[in-house]
């Protein structure tokens, strides 16, 4: 992935950053209820409330979702979808270990009742608390044509 020159691009807002973050969301319980399938069927019954094995299998669901995308050209699907980008302070790629400590952080950052991310609503360069403590910035990627030329989009 290509180094990012922030001075050129806006800092994505809020609700654009909620909206990606619903679709990612969505998405990611999807595939938790798809892979839950099978575990059920070969259970022939429910699976226990509080099963720690169970819900651990979830969460690492979650983390590879959103550090293969993040550290693979910065972009989860719903990221991609707003043209939001993941990128470190200096416009950098952001690598694994770096992904996985911010889904941790932002698993933090969500425990105070969200106020971590509601932080960014203060915050003078809109950063939630995970932004801040891994250096790293979501950024508005500029409406590209059909190319894929970034400029004026298409009529």
């Amino acid at each position: 992935m290509e180094h990012i020159i922030l001075h050129n691009l806006q800092k994505a807002g809020c609700l654009r950053r909620l909206m990606a973050s619903i679709y990612d969301w969505l998405l990611v319980i999807s595939v938790m209820m798809l892979l839950s399938v099978p575990i059920v069927a070969s259970l022939d019954d429910a699976i226990q409330p509080g099963n720690e094995l169970y819900r651990a299998g979830l969460l690492v669901i979650a983390i590879i979702f959103f550090t293969a995308f993040w550290a693979h050209g910065g972009q989860t699907l719903g990221m991609r979808a707003w043209r939001l980008r993941l990128v470190q302070a200096n416009g950098s790629p952001v690598s694994y270990p770096m992904a996985l400590l911010r889904f941790i952080y932002a698993c933090i950052s969500a425990l105070p009742a969200g106020l971590g991310f509601l932080w960014m609503l203060w915050d003078r360069d809109q950063l939630s608390w995970h932004d801040r403590w891994t250096g790293t910035t979501i950024v508005l990627l500029p409406k590209t044509n059909k190319s894929g030329n970034a400029g004026v989009a298409p009529d």
